[in-house]
């Protein structure tokens, strides 16, 4: 059987950009299990409350990402929440714990998938947004698609 290709989105965490100004981004690879791949090819994971650490050892771990349990599997299932390794070059992981060092800064997954068939996270450097950058990036959200909706009906009247 050929090997896969290309990107398979299977779960993205759109909270995280509403709530975090995002910095820095880094692609990492899973520690998964046979039954966790199995899951996420059916397309089942949520990303909502996970976050991610660098512990004492220097390896970094996504903790709280929810890949439910294989429906097919047998005792041998895994578990819904445990904690998995990311797969990062060592410079990263010390470029990461530098970041996180200085304060207000935490690592949030943004969204996992499949790159030529192996599972990877993308995981970002974010700052908590307060409630007056939320609202001035919904304004700013709303006011560029109002002026391109009022764009797009000038051009569908000039052609007729």
């Amino acid at each position: 059987m050929p090997r896969e290709t290309g990107e398979k989105l299977v779960a993205q965490n759109r909270r995280a950009r509403h709530d975090y100004a995002i910095g820095e981004t880094f692609e990492a690879g899973l520690v998964l299990t046979g039954t966790e791949v199995k899951t996420l090819r059916n397309g089942r994971a949520t990303l909502s409350d996970a976050y991610a650490t660098v512990d004492d050892n220097g390896e970094a771990w996504l903790i709280n990402a929810n890949i439910p349990e294989y429906e097919f599997g047998t005792w041998r299932n895994h578990s819904a929440k445990r904690s998995r390794k990311l797969l990062l070059h060592r410079k990263e992981i010390t470029r990461i714990q530098r970041a996180l060092d200085s304060s207000g800064r935490t690592l949030i997954p943004l969204s996992l998938y499949f790159k030529d068939g192996y599972a990877k996270v993308q995981i970002g450097i974010a700052t908590g947004k307060k409630d007056w950058d939320k609202r001035r990036d919904l304004a700013e959200r709303d006011a560029k698609r109002e002026a391109e909706r009022a764009l797009a009906s000038r051009n569908r009247y000039r052609r007729g």
